[in-house]
């Protein structure tokens, strides 16, 4: 048996049994204070108990240094981001601590060594300005791609400084736009004009701390004139202003009002003022393609008396998503539906290229990328108002993977994704949606040795029946008499999908020394769209609590591990599951 210091240690306290009448009030409920200084007192004096534990052990040190070398490696992939036919990249090293934007061409970035031009170093421009800048976002639309909005923050905090850059020369406008220190959201109407949500005074933010009221900026102007287009509601949760464009120059600008964190108003600005489009309260936009927003709903939604499945991805004009006038009845000319999960898949991710719609689409929780076409995929084909999907162009995706969209261009149909799975680094391709040709261009080295284990996949039975999917990352030729080190990871919250994923310390400090690692998708995420997140939801989150136990209890009957040799590992809100499976 191969014996493994644990990677995550967890200390709580039980209260004991529920109180009685007659007895004394609760010893600990000074813990609810958490950042009270005894609370903290409490949580070192913890921390320092496990630390000791862990530093004792004989293996800490060469563990320790094989996970520091892992953390500081060099030779990570560049994420790009298409910016007119440039690729962009953020970068940051030993060198360049605060990080340096910068560009090249597809070409050179397909080479192993590309040729990168600083456009904006952070270092410097915070020594020179004696700030502590983070960059956060750089908004350049087209058609242009010339002029951009940069985002600043101060030490990373949400509050940003906004400021116009121009791309030709390298530097930030003089007399440009300027957008002092608030938490905001702008975007760009036209070359002159801005669209802001930003601490504007007092009575303009959410109770939640972020702007409701949304004006326009001409250049030129100061923010006190600036016009008002709309104001939510001190409730709200935000309100923010986005501008879709799509490759045949069309534009549309919307305003979003997130009445909570998970339902939201969607405002069409137009020349004639503000219009309530007739889009679902719990969706997610996606881009804009052929003058059609698309968008995600989530939720059971209809349009025109027809109605679609939550997790389906649609498409349709503002023009078709304004309420007809009273006493009209609308008709429902072009069918919105671009693609509809089965009961054991979800979308994970859509984006728009000139002419596509590509979706990451996941099939009992494995990776694929789809892409649908407007009309007929291939030449010849019958042209019909309807999406489809085109067999021909959908994407090259590893068995047993996860698959996602990097960026994608709106001057072409060209795009980078990344595919990566529980024994295969990140693969970065270049690939054309239009064709569904692509070609690698980067890939990161192996951090550990994989050639001896291998990934199976299984489903425990909840308490309530439901199939519950997992993974087992294990050696080959496993012994299934319980004796093997297990540890079971879940995070079951917000719709999140835990898919496949490559972590060099999960290989090198766990699987290596022959330790078998199991993600369990259970419910609460976003592994099988909507539902499956809604299932677990206020008081029925029990059933998350179940699934996690159905995964351990199946692992145990498979004699994969035993209850002795069985660990468990969760963070955030998967670190309130596992205070739950403890207790």
């Amino acid at each position: 048996m191969h014996r493994i210091p644990a990677l995550i240690a967890i200390s709580f306290l039980l209260s004991g049994p529920p109180a009685r009448a007659a007895e004394a009030p609760d010893p600990f409920l000074w813990l609810e204070d958490v950042s009270s200084p005894r609370a903290m007192a409490w949580v070192q004096a913890e921390n320092a108990k496990t630390l000791s534990v862990l530093e004792g052990d004989k293996r800490f040190a060469g563990l320790n240094a094989d996970a520091l070398k892992i953390a500081e490696a060099t030779d990570r992939i560049p994420d790009p981001a298409l910016i007119g036919d440039q690729v962009y990249n953020f970068w940051r090293d030993d060198t360049h601590v605060r990080g340096i934007w910068r560009r090249t061409s597809k070409a050179d970035y397909a080479s192993a060594a590309p040729h990168w031009t600083t456009v904006l170093d952070l270092d410097a421009l915070s020594t020179a300005e004696h700030a502590n800048w983070v960059f956060k976002a750089a908004n350049c639309p087209p058609p242009t791609y010339k002029r951009c909005m940069i985002s600043l923050s101060d030490g990373g905090e949400d509050a940003t400084t906004e400021r116009e850059f121009d791309l030709t020369t390298g530097a930030f406008v003089t007399g440009g736009f300027v957008l002092p220190h608030s938490k905001q959201t702008i975007d760009w109407l036209d070359d002159d004009t801005l669209i802001v949500s930003r601490d504007w005074g007092p009575g303009t933010m959410t109770a939640s701390g972020y702007p409701f009221v949304v004006k326009t900026l001409k250049r030129g102007q100061s923010l006190d004139q600036a016009v008002e287009v709309y104001r939510g509601q001190p409730s709200d949760v935000s309100v923010d202003p986005v501008v879709l464009h799509d490759g045949q120059g069309n534009k549309v600008a919307l305003i979003t009002r997130g009445v909570d964190f998970f339902h939201s108003e969607t405002r069409w600005l137009t020349g004639q003022g503000l219009v309530r489009l007739a889009l679902p309260e719990q969706l997610t936009l996606d881009g804009l393609l052929d003058n059609r927003i698309v968008f995600t709903t989530q939720q059971t939604w209809s349009l025109d008396g027809v109605g679609f499945k939550p997790g389906s991805v649609m498409a349709a004009s503002p023009e078709q998503l304004t309420p007809p006038p009273p006493g009209q009845v609308a008709v429902l000319l072009d069918v919105p539906l671009i693609f509809e999960p089965g009961p054991r898949q979800s979308v994970d991710q859509v984006a728009v290229t000139a002419n596509t719609v590509v979706a990451s689409v996941y099939d009992n929780v494995r990776g694929s990328l789809l892409v649908f076409r407007h009309g007929p995929c291939e030449p010849g084909e019958r042209h019909e108002a309807h999406w489809h999907l085109c067999q021909s162009a959908s994407l090259p995706v590893a068995a047993n993977s996860s698959a996602t969209i990097t960026t994608t261009s709106d001057l072409d149909d060209s795009l980078y994704y990344g595919v990566e799975g529980f024994l295969d680094p990140s693969r970065l391709y270049a690939a054309d949606a239009a064709s569904g040709s692509s070609a690698l261009v980067k890939s990161l080295p192996p951090r550990f040795d994989a050639s001896r284990d291998m990934v199976d996949q299984y489903e425990a039975t909840s308490k309530d029946g439901t199939k519950i999917p997992y993974f087992v990352v294990h050696p080959k030729g496993m012994a299934l008499d319980g004796t093997n080190p297990t540890i079971l990871y879940a995070y079951g919250g917000f719709q999140v999908s835990e898919t496949p994923f490559y972590s060099g310390n999960i290989g090198k400090l766990w699987l290596e020394r022959g330790g078998v690692f199991v993600l369990a998708n259970i419910r609460g995420g976003g592994e099988f769209g909507p539902a499956w997140h809604e299932a677990a939801l206020k008081t029925h989150r029990q059933v998350a609590y179940d699934d996690f136990a159905a995964v351990g209890k199946d692992l145990i009957a498979r004699g994969i591990t035993s209850p002795r040799r069985l660990g468990i590992q969760g963070g955030s809100n998967g670190g309130l599951l596992m205070g739950v499976e403890f207790t």
